[in-house]
């Protein structure tokens, strides 16, 4: 078929050079053919066509597929045909054969003008968007006549058994209002989403702008949702690895469409200098946190990545991973609890990481209330374990992932990490060759545990979906996101600062349950029941990031923060931690308070007397 269809272009175009040919001896000769050239006539445009097929060949025009021709491609083929009228010349010169040079001059420009107008009204032909697809497609609204929209129309209209069809644009550009895409009309801007909705009887909106504010996207999202017309988009333009915009890249919206907000964007250069030919150890790496860390650092040409972790099946799958996608970075997985001084003292001698990034943690807020014994033991004393190992091994730099739950907690889990922020502040200034610093930051969509695949599995149980307060408020961020700013701060540390991560606006989380069950195609509270079950053992209504709102400095990053004070100190931290090590398995609930608030003075734990 695809030779064929070859074939059938050459002929065509032959016959094309032919009519030009004659053409350009009609036009010279006011529409009369001289007798003189009639008799070398047929050898010269046997001569002609052979040389224009031999270049045509030879440039790969006949390697191109017409329906999608640009104005490059056009341009290209003039400079063969070109090329091919200057061989032409060359060779009547060598045979002896008189052409006049006018002649060939309009056979060159007829030549092109017919093969230009050919191969446009060929994508022309293929553009044009049947009858059939009109009458069967779902009927689609662009939001966004720039590029990614015209692109966008022509693979629908080009492609009828996407069963999608263009109707309408709407834009905010001016400029282009009440003109016509590929046919297709501009109607009006963002203003006018309902009316064209309703009077073009729309079935599916797509936002076609990958540059615009997620704030703009938002509003779209919300217009269409009370409208009950299904809304589609495209990646934004950082997502984007080229310029070419597909159908098959047209993605429903998402958790982060809705935070209204711009993705977090790290200095990728200060990063990869930074990491780059290091031993690295990564701490918890089978985590959420951790297995991100791992692949943003294998990005970055590590000298070795260590990853550390208790549990052997998230260890293997993360080690796998990087296995697969990373295979130049050396990969060394270490099962071990930190809780275990000799393990982590083995490792460290063994490893001998210049760089720390220490995500081992147990972080569930409830389950820790009921576990406190093991919430201490392990996020306590096991990154007491972490810490004192990378300083007696020479670690240059050690990072550890701490929680917006450890500014004036109401948890033990909150207060453990409270605790060990305080770790790393008394390590540093008790003088040690390592840079200890914390990276404070909320939650991220998506971890194992968090409210995001909660819901999602709610939802699609049929509900009801549990929120805890109508009016709770938590910071989101993506795990990339986070992951990228841990890594910066890590960059920019000189020991001993808490840096807190930006998160933007809190969300409220009635608001994120509402619009989650939309964005699966119910309606909140009719077709999925929201249940308010009261606040949870240790839970806070709202989150902070740092002790006192002006208690902070700015960085290099804008979306980087340093906390001033680092809170209230009370004892010291490693002295009351020596005392109380050995005791720790035998303590009751209460007993555990009180050793918190000896070195968190600003926990104020739940009226829960469990033991």
């Amino acid at each position: 078929m695809k030779n064929r269809r070859r074939l059938a272009l050459m002929a065509i175009d032959g016959m094309l050079v032919i009519l030009a040919y004659i053409g350009g001896y009609l036009i010279r000769f006011d529409f009369s053919f001289p007798n003189f050239y009639r008799d070398t006539f047929l050898e010269t445009a046997l001569i002609m066509l052979a040389i224009y097929y031999v270049v045509l060949l030879g440039t790969g025009q006949y390697r191109r597929i017409w329906r999608y021709v640009t104005f490059r491609d056009l341009t290209q083929l003039f400079y063969s045909l070109a090329a091919a009228a200057a061989l032409s010349w060359g060779a009547f010169r060598l045979v002896g054969i008189m052409v006049p040079r006018s002649v060939q001059l309009i056979t060159l420009l007829l030549t092109a003008s017919f093969f230009t107008a050919s191969r446009i009204l060929y994508r022309l032909s293929w553009n044009q968007p049947s009858r059939q697809l009109l009458q069967k497609g779902t009927r689609v609204l662009i939001i966004g006549a720039g590029m990614a929209g015209e692109m966008l129309s022509g693979e629908m209209l080009t492609h009828s058994h996407l069963g999608k069809t263009p109707v309408a644009f709407l834009d905010d550009d001016e400029s282009k209002l009440y003109r016509r895409i590929r046919g297709i009309p501009v109607l009006g801007t963002l203003k006018d989403l309902e009316k064209v909705v309703i009077e073009k009887d729309i079935e599916e909106v797509i936002f076609a702008i990958p540059t615009a504010p997620r704030a703009v996207l938002k509003e779209v999202i919300a217009q269409c949702q009370a409208m009950k017309v299904n809304i589609r988009t495209l990646p934004g333009i950082y997502e984007l690895v080229d310029n070419r915009v597909m159908v098959s890249q047209i993605r429903d919206v998402n958790v982060l469409d809705l935070l209204g907000r711009e993705p977090v964007e790290a200095d990728l250069s200060i990063i990869s200098s930074y990491v780059r030919g290091k031993k690295i150890l990564v701490t918890g790496g089978g985590g959420s946190i951790g297995t991100e860390l791992c692949r943003q650092i294998a990005q970055h040409e590590p000298k070795e990545l260590a990853i550390f972790d208790v549990h052997e099946n998230s260890l293997y799958d993360i080690q796998q991973e990087l296995a697969r996608q990373r295979p130049e970075v050396p990969v060394r997985g270490i099962i071990g609890d930190m809780k275990d001084d000799d393990t982590v003292r083995r490792m460290f001698a063994e490893v001998q990481p210049e760089m720390v990034y220490h995500a081992a943690a147990h972080k569930h807020v409830p389950l820790m209330e009921d576990n406190f014994r093991e919430a201490v033991t392990n996020n306590v004393f096991g990154t007491l374990n972490v810490v004192k190992a990378a300083a007696e091994s020479g670690t240059k730099r050690f990072v550890m992932i701490s929680t917006d739950k450890a500014v004036n907690p109401t948890s033990i889990m909150g207060a453990t990490k409270r605790i060990c922020e305080r770790i790393i502040h008394e390590y540093h200034h008790n003088g040690s060759a390592t840079e200890f610093v914390a990276v404070r930051f909320g939650n991220v969509l998506g971890s194992n545990g968090s409210v995001i695949p909660l819901f999602r599995q709610q939802i699609a149980e049929g509900g009801p979906v549990t929120v805890t307060h109508e009016e709770i408020e938590r910071y989101f961020m993506t795990i990339p996101e986070a992951v990228q700013l841990v890594i910066q701060a890590g960059a920019l540390a000189k020991g001993g600062e808490i840096f807190v991560l930006d998160m933007g606006e809190p969300v409220k989380i009635m608001d994120l349950a509402e619009e989650m069950i939309r964005l699966s195609g119910f309606e909140p509270h009719v077709d999925i029941e929201i249940r308010i079950t009261g606040l949870r053992p240790g839970e806070k209504m709202f989150e902070e990031l740092v002790f006192d709102s002006d208690d902070y400095e700015t960085t290099l990053h804008n979306r980087i923060f340093v906390e001033k004070t680092n809170g209230k100190n009370g004892h010291s931290v490693l002295e009351v931690l020596d005392t109380f090590r050995p005791q720790i398995s035998g303590m009751n609930k209460e007993e555990v308070r009180v050793f918190i608030r000896m070195l968190v003075p600003e926990y104020q734990g739940w009226p829960d007397e469990t033991q």
